[in-house]
């Protein structure tokens, strides 16, 4: 990826930044193709993993949607060029606003978390003389292993509505007036790298999918969510996830009736690795048992580490010298602003780049002004 050519023009630009490949979000995006929307899969792209305009108008020409999460990502998105058709709004928190923001705009579905919101989201839909389309978030109890805090579909979690509230559900319904059910909607984590608890989720869907026929609710669509993970340790190497292996499993394990739509919401494994939030090196240090290289980067850029004890691998792009261990570190005054510890890096010094990988999802819509930084600027592989 990080080519001597390529090296060159990054050292030649003020750090901390980040880098887009827009070659391997093509190649990425062409294997969704060729394994998700070839069959006839709706794909939504997690505009939470990313919001940047360049890299929706390439997700926009590839024929995927959009899946939200807050008002604005519904007007972010429509100012990128997507069609309202093309939307789904999830989210527990919905406000009033975000909720007659979708009804402005007339969007696909409101992927609705509570029987409150389902009340709600009818009141206002009627005082605007609408009817809103609805799929039910449903929160399946499957373990995703991974990490907790990126964990979304057990009972302890906040989101989605419970099974044992399907009785309370189906007896509301019939009084919604300007609520039209059109799916049920699942989300059961982030970063999972295992197979088997999307297989768990297929056998849970075809269940409540026969309870809510039984109670009169065919389904136009059913909403299986995201989840799946990305190769950190080895961004080279696997740097486009095992599509193939993904969709297959829904091919065999979803029981998809006549004429029904299956939905997806791919956010990291689309955009992750492409990204990478380059630094250099402002001065090396020596503690006790590891020596510390503190960079430019913080996690005002990267918070992923600080937030959840996410490991991002780091390369140096400028040093070839005999390794030694390191603690990778930030300018931020919070301990937590550590990107790696005890790793062995060639020797580094003062002025060194590095690039800090697998920063496409979560690192440019996750940073912020702490301490007062700038927010940091974007380069692309096309313009270098």
């Amino acid at each position: 990826m990080f080519t001597p050519e390529l090296i060159k023009k990054l050292d030649q630009i003020q750090t901390p930044f980040y880098y887009y490949d827009l070659d391997l979000l093509d190649d990425t995006l062409a294997a969704v193709n060729q394994h998700g929307l070839s069959k006839g899969y709706h794909i939504h792209f997690a505009i939470k993993a990313n919001f940047n305009y360049k890299i929706l108008n390439r997700i926009l020409e590839a024929g995927l949607g959009i899946d939200c999460v807050s008002g604005r990502e519904i007007e972010r998105a429509i100012d990128a060029g997507f069609n309202p058709n093309q939307i789904a709004f999830a989210g527990v928190g919905k406000t009033d606003e975000e909720l007659e923001i979708g009804l402005q705009h007339k969007i696909y579905s409101f992927n609705c978390e509570s029987i409150e919101e389902l009340i709600v989201l009818n009141d206002l839909a009627s005082s605007n003389g609408q009817v809103a389309d609805v799929a039910i978030r449903l929160n399946p109890n499957i373990q995703a292993n991974t990490h907790k805090y990126i964990t979304t579909g057990l009972n302890e979690n906040k989101f989605g509505i419970t099974i044992d509230k399907l009785p309370a559900l189906f007896e509301l319904l019939p009084e919604l007036s300007s609520i039209k059910l059109k799916g049920i909607h699942f989300h059961i984590g982030s970063q999972i790298e295992d197979l088997n608890p999307f297989e768990q989720l297929c056998d849970k869907v075809n269940e409540l999918q026969t309870v809510f026929e039984e109670k009169g609710h065919p389904l136009e669509h059913i909403n299986i969510g995201g989840g799946f993970g990305i190769d950190y340790s080895d961004p080279d190497t696997h740097s486009i996830p095992d599509f193939k292996s993904f969709f297959e499993l829904f091919d065999k394990k979803l029981n998809v009736r006549k004429g029904q739509k299956v939905h997806f919401e791919l956010g990291r494994s689309i955009v992750g690795q492409c990204g990478s939030l380059i630094s250099k090196v402002l001065f090396i240090k020596e503690g006790y048992t590891t020596n510390f290289a503190i960079i430019d980067a913080g996690m005002t850029e990267l918070i992923r580490p600080a937030l959840y004890q996410a490991s991002h691998r780091v390369d140096v792009l400028t040093s070839k010298k005999s390794p030694k261990i390191y603690d990778v570190v930030g300018p931020i005054c919070e301990s937590s602003d550590t990107f790696q510890r005890g790793i062995s890096l060639p020797a580094i010094e003062r002025g060194d780049l590095v690039a800090i990988r697998s920063a496409g999802a979560y690192g440019e819509v996750m940073s912020s002004g702490f301490n007062l930084r700038d927010r940091v600027k974007a380069y692309y592989s096309d313009e270098l």
